[in-house]
């Protein structure tokens, strides 16, 4: 394989690895943050002092249910986007291992490594089955670990991480220190004792001997993978489900298995790797520099969840914008670190990196001033976090009727930083309900979360369509409901226990959940529950829909369910 054909794996783990969607859901957590005050902004209602977010109570996934629901609709969709977010797992820790082959902890073993089964063993044969167990020995390891983190923390504690702002502030101070690391600032290595221990249990014969040297590559090549895999864990681990760690911990052991028993079959590949040198380097600066972008991302949940008002959306497209345009000069060779090596020339791979770098760059540029930048709208702040937007100075208007709207409940907390160009919705189920009982409209309930990526991408990529945003405005009223908001507390008077999780309810995002849940038997978002004003559904419960065409279908099949009844 040429070195052309490996840097573009590695890139495109590494562009990747910025994109994962973040979303979790769980019910009764294992961890207990009530009496943590992580901080806040300034409240529109304020009352006793009290706990901003718990764990305790059901949190919240990206588009995925994880009780058993009532409602067919939801019970219907649950399965299949439970597949579709193990396999995003399993492909991320597939890219991922693909990308940890190339950093220069491991890469330079696969001579030594292959050269060692072809002589001990004699023959092929044996060189091929040794080679075989050593590959099923690295994946057994890595889904070990997968599952020791899940069975340590907790499935429910891992799926309340996503929407923790103690938690998503801790990972993105993990992953600036993954970052500096593979920046050249200090290496993250286990124990020297340790080492020496698996190191010197690989000598054994048998399978004992290739356990062990299972063992040395992963604890040997740590300094290089930790910050892979401990991103990969978090992602996993955020994404809701109970296998999450295990199955992104294969995939990421298979991708890593596969060369070594691949170049022990066929020894003579060995002559078509590319050479160790800088290259080898370059890969974990740019991995740098992408880590620290996704950092950004967990950075930018703890200002919308407590509305520090401080990561908008033009600040963090302006960060991206940078750490982007960095990594581009930095393969130019215009930027050096403490480990590279001197670049005399630039490479046909390394220049189709920076091309598409700066690709990018340029088509970040337009969102500062507004453009929708739909390709990564689902991990920016929402569009109503920024401040001079072209894009939507001429927007669509809002419905009419809507002159008195900043008198409604929680208006001006959620409107000017929460709702896309064009909507003008309620932000309160009791109040929305009455308006359209008034209006003689069915009430469209979108139930919706600051940290949720789904919910993003549907608004920038589905309800921005004219006709989408048309048929919501003419036709519904619409009412969103935040379930992570934190910082908006209820007045003493409307706080209560759950009947159905016995938890406080303390705050509008904790009432939206557990409104969610007793009625719709659900806790995934984003979810769209279309009632009439009996509030009994119309059509069944929808979760994402990135199909205009089938989204729309689905608009007007409520409003001529709601013109029959």
């Amino acid at each position: 394989m040429s070195k052309l054909k490996f840097l573009f794996i590695a890139f495109s783990w590494l562009f990747l690895s910025a994109t994962i969607p973040l979303s979790s859901f769980a019910q009764d957590s294992l961890i207990n943050y009530e009496d943590v005050d992580f901080g806040t902004g300034q409240a529109e209602t304020t009352s006793e002092q009290d706990t901003l977010f718990s764990t305790e109570d059901v949190v919240f996934s990206d588009g995925q249910d994880s009780q058993d629901t009532t409602t067919s609709s939801v019970a219907a969709t649950a399965a299949p986007e439970e597949s579709k977010s193990l396999w995003g797992i399993f492909i991320a820790g597939l890219i991922g291992g693909f990308a940890a082959f190339l950093m220069p902890c491991i890469f330079p073993m696969v001579p030594l490594t292959v050269s060692f089964f072809t002589k001990k063993s004699g023959s092929r044969g044996k060189a091929v089955s040794q080679a075989f167990l050593y590959g099923l020995f690295i994946i057994v390891i890595y889904v070990a670990l997968g599952m020791l983190i899940t069975i340590a923390f907790g499935a429910e504690a891992l799926n309340a991480l996503s929407t923790n702002g103690i938690f998503n502030f801790l990972f993105f101070l993990l992953l600036v220190v993954f970052a500096a690391s593979f920046f050249g600032a200090f290496e993250i290595t286990l124990p020297s004792s340790f080492v020496n221990k698996i190191d010197s249990n690989s000598d054994k014969s048998g399978l004992i001997g290739l356990f062990f040297m299972s063992a040395s590559l992963a604890v040997v090549s740590f300094s290089c993978t930790g910050p892979i895999i401990g991103t990969l864990l978090v992602e996993a681990a955020t994404k809701g489900e109970r296998l999450g760690p295990a199955v992104g911990m294969f995939g990421f052991s298979l991708a890593l298995a596969i060369p070594f028993v691949l170049f022990a079959m066929f020894p003579s590949l060995l002559k078509s790797l590319p050479k160790s040198g800088g290259w080898l380097n370059s890969v974990k600066v740019v991995l740098g520099f992408l880590e620290l972008a996704l950092a950004m991302k967990f950075l930018s949940n703890v200002d919308l969840a407590y509305n520090w008002q401080l990561l908008d959306r033009e600040v963090f497209l302006a960060l991206w914008i940078v750490i982007f345009g960095l990594m581009g000069l930095y393969l130019l060779g215009k930027i050096k670190f403490s480990h590279d090596s001197d670049l005399p020339y630039l490479s046909v791979p390394r220049t189709m990196l920076t091309i598409i770098v700066f690709s990018f760059v340029v088509y970040m540029i337009p969102g500062m001033w507004g453009a929708p930048l739909k390709s990564i709208a689902a991990f920016l702040p929402p569009i109503g976090t920024q401040d001079f937007d072209l894009a939507n100075a001429s927007h669509v208007s809002a419905p009419t009727g809507s002159a008195d709207a900043s008198s409604r409940k929680h208006y001006t907390h959620f409107h000017s930083r929460a709702t896309i160009k064009g909507f003008d919705p309620y932000y309160d189920y009791d109040e929305a309900l009455a308006a359209a009982k008034a209006q003689n409209k069915p009430l469209m309930i979108d139930f919706t979360g600051w940290t949720c990526v789904n919910c993003r991408k549907m608004e920038a990529s589905v309800w921005s369509d004219p006709k989408v945003r048309n048929l919501i405005n003419e036709n519904f009223i619409l009412v969103e409901l935040y379930v992570d908001e934190h910082d908006l507390k209820l007045p003493e008077a409307e706080q209560y226990v759950s009947k159905e999780t016995g938890k406080k309810i303390n705050t509008v995002g904790k009432k939206n959940t557990d409104f969610q849940i007793t009625r719709f038997q659900s806790n995934s978002q984003p979810l769209y529950a279309i009632v009439g004003a009996d509030e009994q559904l119309l059509v069944p419960a929808s979760g994402a829909n990135y199909d205009i065409d089938s989204y729309a279908a689905y608009l007007q099949s409520a409003i001529d369910a709601y013109k029959a009844k």
